[in-house]
């Protein structure tokens, strides 16, 4: 008998449309791959839904709070449902940026020098020389990244807006010139590294270079010298078991290339809930290691855990 697997899709994060975009993928492939499968949309009744449907494996397609944080996994941990990706420890860590941090730099991952204050602190005065990067600490998809250019006279002021959906605590980061590069990990290793090359003015990969159709070109492989593209693999999988992930995460960097093969070498986070829509990075990886997208998601599936 085909396994039942329930893909949780949707939620209530700002991350909501990726979610649905993602889930309804996963969802298709899993049915092309004779699975039976029952999509659920999440809402706040989700623990009785899971309850009552008794699924086989639960598919996180979620992403942002919630879905990513180690709380649908705690709900899923105390169900006994397995499901797919990291689990409750290696999720909250991963989503909260200063805590992974601290915890991959102890594992020897390079990562760029960060400081956490209020955002109305941030908005009275610089609080590192420009440039500088201020992001929301526990959110994904780039939602309320501020970059200040080299030569700004005073931080941004939308830090002090009433309506700020991102909490009162930042994390003001150096800015890190240079090329975008991202790798995915499994349980088998890093597949390969990508650079993505967006369209946006000044290079951002922002919400809409990440998930609109043209909004960025992704370079597979990624034109590096050996070493730096082994050294971006090797980080990658330090960082996916420094966190303790499972399933699939994926490591985003930032390379200062000095056009002689080095360069500084910087790791921004891993996401541990990778977006599985058609512009999406780590289906193109897999794709390139011969791992077409029904695979992929099939092999997810049959890795799901609870206990971990």
């Amino acid at each position: 008998m085909a396994k039942h697997v329930a893909v949780l899709m949707g939620g209530w994060s700002s991350e909501r449309p990726v979610s649905l975009a993602s889930g309804t993928a996963c969802a298709e492939a899993l049915e092309g791959a004779g699975y039976k499968v029952t999509r659920i949309d999440v809402d706040r009744t989700i623990p009785a839904v899971l309850e009552d449907l008794r699924p086989d494996v639960a598919f996180n397609a979620l992403h942002g709070p919630f879905g990513e944080d180690g709380t649908i996994q705690g709900v899923l941990e105390a169900l006994e449902i397995p499901y797919t990706h990291s689990g409750v420890l290696a999720s909250a860590l991963a989503m909260d940026k200063p805590r992974a941090k601290a915890v991959m730099a102890a594992a020897g991952v390079p990562l760029s020098n960060h400081v956490l204050i209020s955002r109305f602190e941030a908005a009275k005065a610089h609080v590192m020389p420009p440039p500088y990067v201020i992001k929301p600490p526990r959110e994904g998809s780039s939602f309320g990244v501020l970059i200040v250019r080299e030569g700004a006279a005073h931080p941004p002021q939308e830090l002090t807006r009433s309506d700020w959906p991102f909490g009162d605590e930042v994390m003001v980061e150096r800015y890190v010139a240079g090329r975008e590069l991202t790798c995915g990990v499994t349980a088998e290793g890093a597949f390969g590294v990508i650079e993505i090359v967006t369209a946006a003015a000044g290079g951002f990969y922002d919400y809409d270079a990440k998930y609109a159709p043209g909004g960025s070109k992704h370079l597979l492989p990624a034109p590096l010298s050996p070493l730096v593209y082994q050294n971006v693999q090797m980080l990658s999988v330090k960082a996916h078991h420094a966190l303790g992930c499972r399933g699939v995460s994926r490591a985003d960097f930032r390379f200062n290339d000095q056009g002689d093969g080095t360069g500084e070498l910087v790791c921004l986070e891993v996401n541990t809930q990778p977006g599985m829509t058609a512009t999406s990075l780590v289906p193109e990886m897999a794709a390139h290691a011969g791992r077409s997208f029904g695979e992929l998601v099939s092999w997810m599936v049959e890795d799901a855990s609870c206990k971990r």
